[in-house]
């Protein structure tokens, strides 16, 4: 299962396996990647500095760094996209909101 932990509203480490189909066919896999990383490259355009990111073998990080409107308005679209997905794949992609 993919995991979304929302920490904050300013952290988000994306990890896992959605397990949906074998490597290389996995449709929600591929989803939620697309999703992620269109979603740091649009914000990268925008503002290098606006997020840090890390992208390690089975774990995405990403941190706001700078708070503003549209940094804000792609980060909630990328959330609202993959919880359309968690509402159409509840097996395979879980997304935790927690306060720190």
């Amino acid at each position: 299962m993919i995991k979304v932990d929302l920490k904050n509203d300013n952290k988000i480490t994306i990890s896992g396996h959605a397990n949906y189909d074998e490597y290389g066919k996995d449709i929600v896999c591929a989803s939620v990647s697309s999703i992620v990383i269109t979603t740091i490259n649009a914000i990268i355009e925008i503002d290098e500095f606006a997020i840090s990111y890390k992208d390690l073998e089975n774990e995405i990080q990403i941190e706001i760094l700078k708070e503003n409107n549209i940094v804000r308005k792609l980060i909630n679209n990328m959330i609202s996209l993959l919880e359309e997905l968690q509402n159409n794949y509840k097996d395979n992609i879980k997304i935790i909101r927690r306060r720190v």
